[in-house]
C-alpha cells in the first residue's frame, strides 16, 4: 500500500528518508507530479522503469534544489547560466554535457553523455530535494504513456501499491511538463515545448532550433505516442459527435453530453494548468458513460498553446 504523506515538515522528512533508502516517492512540482528516485542509485532508478512500465531508452530528468548543484553534474556554458538565472526555479529543463565526475546513474541518462537537469519552481519540491541531499530523477508519476498526474489522486490511480509514498501538495499550478532545451551543441534545440514558452527563451539567448521529427530520443516526452487517455482523441474538432466527450477552449462552446472547458476566457496559462486534469476527468466519466472518443476544440499555436498542442498530438497518436 502506498503511503500518502502530508505536505509538512514531517511528511517531507519521511519522503526524504524513503528516497535516501532507495524507495520511490511521488511528489508535486509546479508542472506535474514526479516519480522520484535517488538519481545516484542505479537500482532505485531501475525501479522507476518497473513501476511505470517505461522504455529504458527514454532518459529521465534529474531535479536539484538550486542551479549550482545542478551544474556540479553538468558542463554549463554562458547560455545555460543565463537561462538558469532567468528561468530557474521554474518549468525549464536543460540538456547539458555530463561531467566525468558526476555520480548520476547512467540508467537515468539512458547511457547518453548528457544529462537533463532542472530546478523546480515548487517550494516544497525544493525543500524535499534539499532534505534528500542528492539529485532526484523524476519522470511524471504515471504509468508510461498515460496522462500525466496533476494531483495526488491521479498518482494513486495508476501507481498505488507500486511505489512507497506520495507527498500530497495539492494540485500542480502549471499543469504541463517543463520545456526541454538541448544545449549540448552550438545551436540550442527545442526538444519539447512546455511550461516555459519558446518565445521567452529566444528573447533570452537568441534563435532556438526546433527538433527534427525523426531525431533520436535524447530527453523525456519525445515519444510519438505519449500522455494518452484510454478514449482516443479527435483534434481540432468544430463540435462533438453524439458518442464523444468535449474538451473545449474559449467562450462559445457547442452542446455536449459531457464537457470540460480548459479556459472559458481563452487563457492559455489556465488551459495548460487544466489540461491533464480535464483529460483524466473526461476519460473516466466518458468511459463510464459508454462514450467512444474525446473531441478537442482548436487551441492556438503560440505561447503555451504550442506545448498544449504537442501533448494533445502525442495523446492522439496511434498507440504503440
Amino acid at each position: 500500500m502506498t503511503e500518502t504523506l502530508p505536505d509538512d515538515a514531517a511528511g517531507i522528512a519521511r519522503a526524504a528518508a524513503l528516497l535516501r533508502a532507495g524507495s520511490l516517492v511521488a511528489f508535486a512540482t509546479e508542472t506535474v507530479y514526479g516519480l522520484g528516485a535517488d538519481a545516484t542509485n542505479g537500482e532505485a532508478v531501475a525501479a522507476i522503469f518497473v513501476a511505470k512500465g517505461r522504455p529504458r531508452f527514454n532518459p529521465l530528468i534529474c531535479h536539484y534544489p538550486d542551479a549550482e548543484v545542478a551544474f556540479a553534474d553538468t558542463v554549463a556554458d554562458e547560455r545555460a547560466r543565463s537561462l538558469a538565472e532567468t528561468f530557474w526555479p521554474g518549468p525549464l529543463t536543460l540538456v547539458l554535457p555530463r561531467r566525468e565526475s558526476s555520480r548520476i546513474s547512467s540508467l537515468a541518462s539512458a547511457g547518453l553523455p548528457s544529462l537533463a537537469v532542472r530546478v523546480p519552481g515548487h517550494a516544497r519540491a525544493r525543500a524535499l530535494l534539499t532534505a534528500v541531499g542528492r539529485p532526484v530523477a523524476a519522470p511524471s508519476a504515471n504509468r508510461s504513456g498515460r496522462i500525466s498526474p496533476t494531483r495526488a489522486v491521479h498518482v494513486l490511480a495508476g501507481l498505488d501499491g507500486r511505489i512507497a509514498a506520495v507527498l500530497d501538495s495539492g494540485p500542480a499550478s502549471v499543469g504541463l511538463e517543463s520545456t526541454i532545451l538541448d544545449l549540448t551543441g552550438e545551436v540550442a534545440v527545442l526538444l519539447r515545448p512546455g511550461g516555459t514558452p519558446v518565445e521567452a527563451l529566444e528573447a533570452a539567448i537568441g534563435p532556438v532550433k526546433r527538433r527534427e521529427a525523426d531525431a533520436a530520443i535524447t530527453a523525456p516526452g519525445m515519444m510519438a505516442s505519449h500522455y494518452a487517455s484510454r478514449l482516443p482523441l479527435r483534434l481540432d474538432a468544430a463540435a462533438p459527435e453524439p458518442d464523444e466527450a468535449w474538451l473545449g477552449f474559449g467562450a462559445a462552446q457547442p452542446e455536449a453530453s459531457l464537457m470540460v472547458n480548459l479556459s472559458s476566457s481563452g487563457d492559455l496559462t489556465e488551459a495548460a494548468a487544466n489540461l491533464f486534469g480535464a483529460l483524466h476527468q473526461l476519460d473516466a466519466e466518458g468511459t463510464a458513460r459508454g462514450l467512444t472518443r474525446i473531441a478537442v476544440a482548436p487551441i492556438p499555436h503560440h505561447g503555451l498553446g504550442l506545448a498544449i498542442n504537442d501533448r494533445l498530438a502525442r495523446a492522439a497518436a496511434p498507440r504503440a
